[in-house]
């Protein structure tokens, strides 16, 4: 296949799922790693797609933009990865515990795998599935019905009325951005109604969301930055950003990443 034929198949692929992994174009296409991103480098100088740590997705999100679930999960995963293992310390065994749909909330399900006693709520697919694959015989896992999202989240009547009927010790929400005048944000109205309703099941409430949701605005606000018990962000946050959110949150926890600062993106 040539180079150029190559890169009209991974744009299509992109358009497709809204993002990929380097790692998954090497094995479809059976070339190095190294040809894949002079490939990727071509599309991005065309302004075709965005190149991001560990593959690319489509560019220029907008308020209204929702990337699927693949395009957010190569975005900020170290971030993700340490946000995540900081909120696992935050569960103890016998909780009834929420999550809400997000990539950062999915690797907090794997994290959670091995805690005992658990009942866990979701409308996320991603985060059952994690589950699902890891069973417990002391563990049970709540999954609503509803209408999906391309971020893999159910909601709508169906979901709201599940969620509704429920009580929780614990949320832990993903959201698309966040700001001092727009609170907590999501691209989809259909998902900002279920994560309220998600929120009004708990008794306490935390946000996970990495330095690039910092003034970044979805269409739909979920709820004000002071409705956060907890908000576990990454150390990528710019210092005034820190002093704001902790003028508004309960409890704001910035976690080390060891990873260099990156593009806005969602999660």
């Amino acid at each position: 296949m040539l180079a150029r034929q190559r890169q009209t198949a991974i744009l299509e692929l992109i358009r497709q799922h809204g993002g990929v992994r380097v790692s998954h174009l090497v094995s479809r296409f059976g070339v190095s790693d190294m040809t894949i991103r002079r490939d990727l480098e071509a599309l991005a100088e065309r302004g075709l797609i965005d190149k991001v740590h560990g593959g690319a997705t489509l560019p220029g999100p907008g308020s209204t933009d929702e990337p699927g679930f693949d395009a957010k999960s190569v975005r900020q995963r170290a971030e993700k990865r340490a946000i995540a293992e900081r909120a696992a310390a935050l569960v103890e065994p016998g909780m009834a515990v929420a999550l809400s749909a997000g990539t950062t909330t999915a690797a907090l399900a794997a994290l959670l795998a091995d805690v005992r006693g658990l009942t866990v709520v979701t409308n996320s697919v991603p985060v059952a599935d994690a589950l699902h694959q890891r069973p417990r015989a002391d563990r049970t896992v709540v999954l609503t019905g509803g209408i999906r999202t391309p971020s893999d989240a159910l909601t709508g009547p169906v979901a709201e009325a599940a969620i509704g009927s429920l009580n929780v010790d614990v949320l832990f929400l993903g959201v698309h951005g966040m700001s001092p005048r727009t609170g907590f944000t999501t691209p989809n109205l259909l998902e900002a109604g279920t994560n309220r309703f998600l929120i009004d099941a708990a008794r306490r409430l935390v946000v996970l969301a990495d330095h690039t949701k910092w003034e970044t605005i979805g269409m739909a606000t979920i709820a004000p930055l002071s409705a956060a018990d907890v908000l576990v962000t990454d150390a990528g946050l710019p210092a005034q950003a820190r002093g704001q959110l902790a003028d508004q949150v309960g409890e704001l926890i910035v976690v080390p990443t060891g990873a260099e600062p990156s593009r806005p993106g969602d999660g």
